[in-house]
This record gives C-alpha cells, sequence and structure tokens, in this order.
C-alpha cells in the first residue's frame, strides 16, 4: 500500500474534524444572529421579549470568550507556577488553585462585587468586569491543572532530544514542550469553556443583564415562569451543544493529525 493511501483515511479525518469545527461555530454565531427572529413569532411573554432574550444571549457569550480567553493565561502562569523549582513562584500558584478550586464559584463573584471594593476602595470595576475577573480566575484555577498534567504527559525522551540538540532548558521547553503539552491539553481546555459557558449564568447574581438575569425579569414581570425558563434552558442547550460538537470535533483533530 502507498503513502498516500495509507494516509488517505486520516486526511479524510482531519478533514471531517475541520468540517464539524467550522460548522459548530458558524451555527452558533448564525443562531445568535438570528435568535431575535426565531423568538419574535412565540407568543407571550417570550415573544415580545425576544430583543432582551438576544442582548442576554450575546453577553453570555461575551462573558464566556472574554473571561475564557483571560482564564487560559491565568492558567498556564499558574500551571506553570506550580511546576516551578523557585518556591517564591510555586508556594503562591499552589495556594490560588487550591482556593479557587476549593470555595464557590458563587461565593467568588459575590467576593469580588462586594469585598474587593472594600479592600481597595481604589478598585471599582462594573459589573461586567468584576464577572469577567471572577469567571477568568476560576476557570484559570482549573486550567493551571490541565496545563500541568499536559506538561508533565511530555516524554522524557522529547526532553533528551532537546537537549541533545543543544537547546537551553528554557529553549527546550518553549519550543518542544509547550506546543506538545498544548496538544495534549486542547480538548480539555475546549471542555473547561463549555462548563464557563454554564457558570457565567452566575453573574446575574451581581448584576450582569445575561440571559438569566433577562429571564428573571420577564418572569418577573408575567408570572410566566415555565415558557420563560423552557426558553433560557434551550438557549442555553444549543450554545452548549454547540461548543461540545466544536469541543469534540477538536479531540478527534488532535487524535487524527500526524504526531
Amino acid at each position: 500500500m502507498s503513502t498516500a493511501e495509507h494516509l488517505s483515511p486520516q486526511r479524510q479525518r482531519l478533514r471531517i474534524s475541520r468540517w464539524r469545527m467550522g460548522a459548530s461555530l458558524l451555527g452558533a454565531l448564525a443562531f445568535l444572529w438570528l435568535l431575535g427572529e426565531l423568538l419574535a413569532p412565540w407568543p407571550a411573554p417570550v415573544g415580545p421579549a425576544a430583543q432582551q432574550f438576544v442582548e442576554g444571549a450575546r453577553k453570555t457569550v461575551s462573558l464566556t470568550i472574554v473571561s475564557g480567553l483571560i482564564g487560559l493565561v491565568i492558567g498556564l502562569a499558574l500551571g506553570l507556577g506550580k511546576m516551578a523549582d523557585s518556591s517564591w513562584l510555586r508556594l503562591p500558584s499552589t495556594f490560588t488553585v487550591w482556593i479557587v478550586r476549593g470555595t464557590p464559584l458563587l461565593t467568588q463573584l459575590l467576593f469580588f462585587y462586594l469585598a474587593m471594593p472594600a479592600l481597595l476602595p481604589s478598585l471599582q470595576w462594573s459589573e461586567y468586569w468584576t464577572a469577567v475577573a471572577a469567571l477568568a480566575i476560576n476557570v484559570g484555577a482549573y486550567n493551571a491543572e490541565v496545563f500541568r498534567a499536559g506538561v508533565q504527559s511530555v516524554p522524557r525522551g522529547q526532553w533528551m532530544a532537546a537537549r541533545a540538540l543543544g537547546m537551553r532548558p528554557s529553549q527546550a521547553f518553549r519550543f518542544v514542550a509547550l506546543p506538545l503539552a498544548l496538544r495534549v491539553s486542547l480538548p480539555a481546555l475546549a471542555n473547561n469553556v463549555v462548563a464557563l459557558l454554564k457558570d457565567s449564568s452566575l453573574a446575574y447574581a451581581i448584576g450582569v443583564v445575561e440571559i438569566n438575569m433577562i429571564a428573571q425579569r420577564v418572569q418577573a414581570d408575567s408570572f410566566q415562569p415555565v415558557p420563560v425558563f423552557i426558553t433560557t434552558a434551550v438557549i442555553y442547550l444549543i450554545l452548549t451543544t454547540a461548543l461540545t460538537q466544536f469541543s469534540t470535533a477538536l479531540e478527534e483533530r488532535m487524535a487524527a493529525s500526524p504526531r
């Protein structure tokens, strides 16, 4: 069997995974774009509040994307800090991850919103950015463990080969270990983003006008909780399904791509 024939199933899996990833993202974007038109024909109280649901859904997605990106940076910093030889880096990183993973996200949100301004009066953030900070640190703590596990999964032979080529330890980490660790970590990081999308619903507790807050307002005005919260659940379900499909396709791509 020729090399091209041998690789063709692998290339086909890569093509399918790329298509699924693109379709998942485009589907989520199309859903957000058309959500108002989809909800407008519904009977009250959902139809008249269609635009409110659209704004809430977009704020939820915005919270997820912004805090998710910041959480990646925080997670990488904490993960590397936990593996550092210096106790000045290792102990604070380990302590931060322990505190964040061991306390409820709602408590962290309320702490950032109510306690931080009392501790640091000069720190006055809006509700949105307070939620972003709390969500980013929370998901960053979970990302830290993912990055740490990814780096530790790099075979020792890869490190030795890099050193044999004359690389310094920092170069071996940057050009060899880190890319391999990211490859292993990507599916788990994508799953953390899916969890973050659902966790962002707690931001309503500090006044962020995301989809859960919109549902509370519409329900309070209409006294019809059943259609309101079914609509909210369906919106979350569609968004999380799109992200889950993207995560699954990404994992398949990582498994099928040549090593």
